[in-house]
Protein backbone atom coordinates (compact mmCIF):
# COMPACT_ATOMS: atom_id res chain seq x y z
CA UNK A 1 0.00 0.00 0.00
CA UNK A 2 1.26 3.63 -0.44
CA UNK A 3 1.77 4.24 3.11
CA UNK A 4 3.97 0.59 3.66
CA UNK A 5 5.95 1.48 0.19
CA UNK A 6 7.22 5.38 1.86
CA UNK A 7 7.54 3.50 5.52
CA UNK A 8 9.89 1.05 3.51
CA UNK A 9 11.49 4.04 1.52
CA UNK A 10 12.55 6.11 4.14
CA UNK A 11 14.50 3.51 6.05
CA UNK A 12 16.91 3.28 3.12
CA UNK A 13 19.76 6.35 2.02
CA UNK A 14 18.80 8.11 -1.30
CA UNK A 15 22.37 6.40 -2.51
CA UNK A 16 20.73 2.74 -1.30
CA UNK A 17 16.98 3.16 -2.75
CA UNK A 18 18.69 4.35 -6.37
CA UNK A 19 21.17 1.26 -6.33
CA UNK A 20 18.42 -0.79 -5.04
CA UNK A 21 15.98 -0.02 -7.88
CA UNK A 22 18.91 -0.41 -10.55
CA UNK A 23 19.41 -3.85 -9.07
CA UNK A 24 16.04 -4.64 -9.24
CA UNK A 25 15.52 -3.43 -12.81
CA UNK A 26 18.35 -5.06 -13.94
CA UNK A 27 16.98 -8.12 -12.20
CA UNK A 28 13.55 -7.77 -13.54
CA UNK A 29 14.61 -7.01 -17.05
CA UNK A 30 17.25 -10.40 -17.15
CA UNK A 31 14.08 -12.28 -16.06
CA UNK A 32 11.44 -10.95 -18.83
CA UNK A 33 14.42 -12.18 -20.99
CA UNK A 34 14.76 -15.79 -19.70
CA UNK A 35 10.56 -16.01 -19.64
CA UNK A 36 10.41 -14.63 -23.33
CA UNK A 37 13.09 -17.27 -24.57
CA UNK A 38 10.66 -20.29 -22.84
CA UNK A 39 7.83 -18.50 -24.30
CA UNK A 40 6.09 -16.60 -21.93
CA UNK A 41 6.00 -13.11 -22.73
CA UNK A 42 5.20 -10.01 -21.07
CA UNK A 43 1.64 -9.95 -21.85
CA UNK A 44 1.33 -13.10 -20.20
CA UNK A 45 3.39 -12.02 -17.48
CA UNK A 46 0.58 -9.06 -16.62
CA UNK A 47 -2.07 -11.41 -17.39
CA UNK A 48 -0.41 -13.47 -14.48
CA UNK A 49 0.43 -10.73 -11.99
CA UNK A 50 -3.00 -8.93 -12.41
CA UNK A 51 -4.82 -12.54 -11.32
CA UNK A 52 -2.14 -12.34 -8.21
CA UNK A 53 -3.20 -8.75 -7.34
CA UNK A 54 -7.22 -9.83 -7.72
CA UNK A 55 -6.88 -12.84 -5.61
CA UNK A 56 -4.89 -10.81 -2.86
CA UNK A 57 -7.30 -8.25 -3.28
CA UNK A 58 -10.14 -10.80 -2.67
CA UNK A 59 -8.29 -11.97 0.59
CA UNK A 60 -7.99 -8.95 1.93
CA UNK A 61 -11.63 -8.25 1.57
CA UNK A 62 -12.64 -11.65 3.63
CA UNK A 63 -10.10 -10.69 5.90
CA UNK A 64 -10.93 -7.57 6.76
CA UNK A 65 -14.53 -8.63 6.94
CA UNK A 66 -14.06 -11.26 9.27
CA UNK A 67 -11.91 -8.65 11.40
CA UNK A 68 -14.91 -6.25 11.75
CA UNK A 69 -17.08 -9.25 13.04
CA UNK A 70 -14.20 -10.05 15.50
CA UNK A 71 -14.28 -6.55 17.13
CA UNK A 72 -18.02 -6.57 17.13
CA UNK A 73 -18.46 -9.85 18.81
CA UNK A 74 -15.54 -8.13 21.28
CA UNK A 75 -17.81 -5.67 22.73
CA UNK A 76 -20.68 -7.88 23.90
CA UNK A 77 -17.62 -10.30 26.02
CA UNK A 78 -17.65 -10.14 29.50
CA UNK A 79 -14.94 -9.01 31.24
CA UNK A 80 -13.85 -12.30 32.66
CA UNK A 81 -12.80 -13.06 28.88
CA UNK A 82 -11.40 -10.30 27.46
CA UNK A 83 -7.71 -11.92 27.63
CA UNK A 84 -8.32 -14.07 24.80
CA UNK A 85 -10.55 -11.31 23.06
CA UNK A 86 -7.34 -9.24 23.06
CA UNK A 87 -5.32 -12.05 21.52
CA UNK A 88 -7.56 -13.07 19.29
CA UNK A 89 -7.67 -9.36 17.86
CA UNK A 90 -4.34 -8.98 17.68
CA UNK A 91 -4.16 -12.14 15.55
CA UNK A 92 -6.73 -10.56 13.10
CA UNK A 93 -4.90 -7.30 13.44
CA UNK A 94 -1.79 -9.04 12.45
CA UNK A 95 -3.21 -11.03 9.69
CA UNK A 96 -5.23 -8.16 8.01
CA UNK A 97 -1.90 -6.04 8.18
CA UNK A 98 -0.09 -9.31 5.87
CA UNK A 99 -3.21 -9.27 3.47
CA UNK A 100 -2.71 -5.94 2.95
CA UNK A 101 0.98 -5.88 2.43
CA UNK A 102 0.31 -8.90 -0.30
CA UNK A 103 -2.00 -6.69 -1.85
CA UNK A 104 0.46 -3.73 -2.05
CA UNK A 105 3.39 -6.54 -3.00
CA UNK A 106 1.40 -7.34 -6.00
CA UNK A 107 0.33 -4.06 -7.55
CA UNK A 108 4.38 -3.11 -7.42
CA UNK A 109 4.73 -6.08 -9.57
CA UNK A 110 2.00 -4.98 -11.91
CA UNK A 111 3.42 -1.96 -12.53
CA UNK A 112 7.24 -3.43 -12.97
CA UNK A 113 5.79 -5.64 -16.31
CA UNK A 114 3.33 -3.13 -17.32
CA UNK A 115 5.73 -0.64 -17.53
CA UNK A 116 8.74 -3.07 -19.53
CA UNK A 117 5.63 -4.13 -21.47
CA UNK A 118 4.12 -0.69 -22.77
CA UNK A 119 7.87 0.30 -23.35
CA UNK A 120 8.53 -2.65 -25.49
CA UNK A 121 5.26 -2.46 -27.32
CA UNK A 122 5.74 1.25 -28.22
CA UNK A 123 9.24 0.94 -29.44
CA UNK A 124 8.12 -1.56 -31.79
CA UNK A 125 5.55 -0.14 -33.61
CA UNK A 126 8.66 1.60 -35.79
CA UNK A 127 9.55 -1.38 -37.09
CA UNK A 128 6.39 -2.27 -38.85
CA UNK A 129 6.66 -1.46 -42.84
CA UNK A 130 2.96 -2.32 -42.83
CA UNK A 131 1.17 0.32 -41.50
CA UNK A 132 -2.10 -1.01 -41.08
CA UNK A 133 -0.58 -2.95 -38.97
CA UNK A 134 1.34 -0.24 -37.39
CA UNK A 135 -1.47 1.49 -36.85
CA UNK A 136 -3.80 -1.44 -35.74
CA UNK A 137 -0.78 -2.51 -33.25
CA UNK A 138 -0.98 1.58 -31.96
CA UNK A 139 -4.61 1.28 -31.19
CA UNK A 140 -4.36 -1.86 -29.22
CA UNK A 141 -1.79 -0.28 -27.67
CA UNK A 142 -3.55 2.78 -26.47
CA UNK A 143 -6.53 1.20 -25.78
CA UNK A 144 -4.98 -1.64 -23.69
CA UNK A 145 -3.22 1.29 -21.85
CA UNK A 146 -6.56 3.09 -21.22
CA UNK A 147 -8.02 -0.03 -19.38
CA UNK A 148 -4.97 -0.77 -17.80
CA UNK A 149 -4.85 2.92 -16.30
CA UNK A 150 -8.77 2.49 -15.23
CA UNK A 151 -7.72 -1.09 -13.25
CA UNK A 152 -4.64 0.49 -11.62
CA UNK A 153 -6.28 3.49 -10.40
CA UNK A 154 -8.95 1.27 -8.72
CA UNK A 155 -6.31 -0.99 -7.36
CA UNK A 156 -4.97 2.12 -6.02
CA UNK A 157 -8.03 3.58 -4.40
CA UNK A 158 -8.53 0.26 -2.65
CA UNK A 159 -5.22 -0.27 -1.64
CA UNK A 160 -5.08 3.58 0.16
CA UNK A 161 -8.55 2.41 2.08
CA UNK A 162 -6.34 -0.56 4.35
CA UNK A 163 -3.91 2.15 6.46
CA UNK A 164 -6.63 3.96 8.22
CA UNK A 165 -8.42 0.53 9.21
CA UNK A 166 -5.58 -1.07 10.17
CA UNK A 167 -4.09 2.01 12.07
CA UNK A 168 -7.89 1.89 13.94
CA UNK A 169 -7.09 -1.80 14.46
CA UNK A 170 -3.98 -1.20 16.06
CA UNK A 171 -5.00 1.80 18.33
CA UNK A 172 -7.68 -0.29 19.98
CA UNK A 173 -5.58 -3.68 19.80
CA UNK A 174 -3.35 -1.67 21.99
CA UNK A 175 -5.58 -0.16 24.26
CA UNK A 176 -7.20 -3.16 25.16
CA UNK A 177 -3.89 -4.39 25.98
CA UNK A 178 -3.63 -2.37 28.71
CA UNK A 179 -7.07 -1.97 29.79
CA UNK A 180 -8.31 -5.45 30.09
CA UNK A 181 -11.73 -4.24 32.00
CA UNK A 182 -15.02 -2.81 31.01
CA UNK A 183 -13.37 0.44 30.33
CA UNK A 184 -12.31 -0.85 27.29
CA UNK A 185 -14.96 -2.81 26.31
CA UNK A 186 -17.14 0.52 26.86
CA UNK A 187 -14.09 2.25 24.46
CA UNK A 188 -14.58 -0.38 21.82
CA UNK A 189 -18.09 0.41 21.51
CA UNK A 190 -17.64 3.88 20.67
CA UNK A 191 -15.07 2.73 18.17
CA UNK A 192 -17.02 -0.08 16.21
CA UNK A 193 -19.33 2.23 14.18
CA UNK A 194 -16.49 4.09 12.62
CA UNK A 195 -14.64 0.56 12.00
CA UNK A 196 -17.97 -0.66 10.00
CA UNK A 197 -18.02 2.68 8.13
CA UNK A 198 -14.05 2.43 7.46
CA UNK A 199 -14.34 -1.29 6.04
CA UNK A 200 -17.62 -1.09 4.44
CA UNK A 201 -16.05 1.51 2.41
CA UNK A 202 -12.66 -0.58 1.97
CA UNK A 203 -14.68 -3.34 0.81
CA UNK A 204 -16.45 -1.60 -1.92
CA UNK A 205 -13.46 -0.20 -3.12
CA UNK A 206 -12.05 -3.81 -2.94
CA UNK A 207 -14.79 -5.12 -5.11
CA UNK A 208 -14.75 -1.87 -7.50
CA UNK A 209 -10.65 -3.01 -8.28
CA UNK A 210 -11.43 -6.64 -8.46
CA UNK A 211 -14.32 -5.91 -11.15
CA UNK A 212 -11.67 -4.05 -12.65
CA UNK A 213 -8.97 -6.54 -12.81
CA UNK A 214 -11.48 -9.04 -14.33
CA UNK A 215 -12.45 -6.54 -17.31
CA UNK A 216 -8.84 -6.40 -17.78
CA UNK A 217 -8.49 -9.52 -17.73
CA UNK A 218 -10.60 -10.67 -20.27
CA UNK A 219 -9.22 -7.74 -22.12
CA UNK A 220 -6.22 -9.70 -22.29
CA UNK A 221 -7.08 -12.99 -22.72
CA UNK A 222 -6.89 -14.42 -26.39
CA UNK A 223 -9.90 -14.53 -28.46
CA UNK A 224 -10.58 -18.09 -29.70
Amino acid sequence: MAVLRHARLTTWAPAGVLLASLLLSGCQSAYYDVMEQAGVHKRDILSDRVVAARDAQQDADEQFSSALERYQSVVTVPESKLSRAYGELESDYERSQAAAERVSQRIDAIESVAQALFSEWEGELDQYQNQTYRRQSERELEQTRQRYSEMLDAMHRAEDTMPPVLTAMHDNVLFLKHNLNARAIGALKGEVNQLETQIATLRREMQASIERSNRFIDGMTPMD
